[in-house]
């Protein structure tokens, strides 16, 4: 446990130190992904706060509980610095978006129906899958890079988690989306179709088909691309982004404004 939260910290402040470099002299479009990237730092070290002050508090009253002693109450809670980190400009709420792939922006986070209990159970038995320590802690890492946007970084632990367990489809899932992101097409595509061969998990494999259609619209094979839109469609009716890639594709197919689903990841 101990070892989860170091890595964790190392890198929030591994991504701290690089902002705090080339904050100053960023512009544009650059500024606002850095924006972001504070954003997302911050968002991360309140909930870690909130968190670790809910479980004083709970510790603390069981203490109390169990000596009787009125001595052992609840005490306030300094985080220490690297969990209080304050930004140096007043940030609003953010689009999740990256500028590594700008003709494939992603959608903010759309609110679902519930799945069916046979596509629940599928989604259960994937996570549930026993992984070593060891690499689950790779992919815990991987997903702290990929929520910083450091996809280099992500895709080297994401890579070495599918690598050693070709059967987590977790990992492949953020292997494929961070190759997305970082514009590897050929290997976004070859773990997409991968991970739609191996899952029972209709989102996943909707996940799958949606982005293998926007690869495709990338290359302009539009009636291929609108093949894979549609099945991600009919696999999984609640993902709407399918649909909006679709439109996007018969009405401005030389202006392609693609939603490639990465934000749904938050929600895994």
């Amino acid at each position: 446990m101990r070892k989860m939260f170091q890595q964790m910290f190392e890198a929030m402040n591994e991504m701290l130190d690089h902002l705090i470099e080339v904050y100053p002299t960023a512009t544009g479009d650059q500024k606002l992904q850095y924006d972001e990237q504070m954003a997302t730092l911050k968002k991360m070290s309140d909930s870690l706060v909130e968190q670790w002050i809910d479980f004083e508090e709970k510790f603390s009253c069981f203490v109390e509980q169990q000596s009787g002693s009125p001595e052992v109450a609840p005490s306030k809670i300094t985080p220490p610095p690297s969990m209080a980190m304050e930004s140096s400009t007043e940030l609003g709420e953010t689009q999740a978006a990256s500028s590594s792939v700008p003709s494939v922006p992603e959608t903010v986070k759309q609110t679902e129906k519930p799945e069916p209990a046979a596509a629940e159970e599928a989604y259960n038995a994937e996570l549930d899958m026993e992984v070593p320590y060891e690499y689950a802690m790779m992919i815990s890492k991987g997903q702290g890079y990929y929520k910083l946007f450091m996809f280099s970084d992500a895709a080297t632990h994401f890579q070495s988690a599918v690598s050693t367990l070709p059967e987590c489809n977790l990992a492949r899932l953020y292997l494929a989306m961070t190759n997305m992101h970082l514009q590897n097409w050929s290997e976004a595509q070859r773990h997409f179709q991968l991970l739609i061969s191996l899952t029972d998990y209709p989102k996943w494999r909707a996940l799958g088909y949606n982005a293998l259609g926007c690869i495709q619209a990338i290359y302009m094979n539009m009636e291929q691309a609108e093949r894979f839109f549609l099945k991600a469609y009919e696999t999984c009716p609640s993902f709407k982004d399918p649909l909006n890639n679709l439109k996007c594709c018969k009405e401005t197919p030389q202006q392609l404004s693609l939603f490639f689903g990465s934000t749904e990841l938050c929600c895994l």
